[in-house]
């Protein structure tokens, strides 16, 4: 790439992705200092919860980095291996926490007498363990040895495939050995997996969720008007406007989770299908400016969905709430009393 390209890349990553770190950031923190002030939200649901908004505070203040793994860097073998590892360990762990988070509610609503007794609530270390655990073992894979690297000067080669294709590059200046790509870090293999094993099943799974979730209260839904209609039949009277009332609220929560879908998934999922085509396209797709702009919107509307839950509780902004009245109460008397010493 051009230093010229190279420059007007790094500047549209930074306008990009610092409005969305700064959003997603200060939003976490915001929601984390609310549960925390709360203690009424200190049990095992609101745990995970806050997990989850921990891995999408680490995924804002690495999602600068994410873009610029397409880019070429002149680093060596350590540095380059933290910085693609560190970042697909932090997204990794931010998709194991939505996951649990969507089962955990999943089971509330499913079996809601029984739930405190399922072993993400009975084992909550385990359960906490098996979100951060797998993806940090998975994201170091190529510190293990998974890797197509090359050493300066050499003819080795971690990948046995591309053993031809480095040997024949291996007589280049070191600099050029010392390139540090995601083509040096991933290999093919290890994508594919990433993508088809962890990141599509974890998807599937939340859409099934909520799927189930939607068809469970929709079921409920007709019991309840149906009983509606029996108690103003036996009474002769008009359908109440409760029932509308209820399916007005059903449609609103529908319309939201569809809108949640489109605003935060879909980027996501185009991001996925340009990454794979990418990788099967070659280095320049991968360094185009729709890449990066596709890169940061789709992983950025992910690291939205928790705040969109977290926001939509009224027990996890009350605190703050307060706070912030108090503040702007202390100010405005303030105000008012220097108008009266004038």
């Amino acid at each position: 790439m051009d230093p010229l390209d190279n420059l007007n890349t790094e500047k549209l990553i930074f306008y990009l992705t610092v409005p969305l770190s700064t959003i997603i950031i200060f939003s976490n923190l915001f929601i984390i200092i609310g549960i925390a002030c709360n203690r009424q939200l200190h049990n095992t649901p609101n745990y995970f919860f806050l997990s989850l908004l921990v891995a999408d505070l680490c995924t804002g203040i690495t999602l600068q980095f994410i873009p610029r793994m397409s880019l070429e860097r002149q680093l060596d073998f350590k540095h380059c291996l933290v910085m693609y590892i560190f970042p697909n360990f932090i997204f990794l762990s931010f998709l194991f926490n939505l996951v649990m988070v969507h089962y955990e509610r999943y089971l509330c609503i499913v079996s809601p007498l029984h739930h405190s007794q399922f072993w993400v609530h009975r084992c909550f270390p385990l359960a906490l363990l098996t979100v951060w655990l797998p993806p940090l073992l998975y994201a170091s894979l190529p510190a293990f040895g998974w890797n197509n690297w090359v050493e300066p000067n050499t003819n080795k080669s971690f990948d046995s495939n591309e053993t031809l294709l480095r040997s024949s590059t291996s007589r280049n200046s070191s600099k050029e050995d010392e390139v540090c790509t995601y083509k040096q870090v991933f290999p093919k293999a290890f994508i594919y997996l990433e993508v088809c094993g962890l990141v599509l099943p974890a998807m599937l799974s939340i859409v099934a969720m909520t799927g189930r979730v939607l068809w469970i209260a929709h079921k409920q839904l007709q019991n309840i008007c149906k009983l509606h209609r029996a108690v103003d039949r036996l009474q002769q009277q008009q359908p109440s406007d409760h029932e509308q009332q209820l399916n007005l609220r059903y449609a609103k929560c529908v319309a939201a989770v569809s809108l949640t879908f489109l605003v935060c998934w879909v980027p996501y999922i185009i991001f996925q299908l340009m990454s794979v085509t990418a990788l099967q396209g070659g280095e320049r797709s991968q360094s185009s400016s729709l890449y990066i702009i596709m890169s940061c919107t789709g992983i950025g509307s992910m690291a939205v969905i928790p705040l969109i839950l977290g926001l939509a509780n009224k027990q996890y902004t009350e605190p703050i709430s307060r706070v912030m009245l108090k503040l702007r109460n202390r100010w405005r008397g303030g105000q008012n009393n220097r108008d009266i010493a004038l």
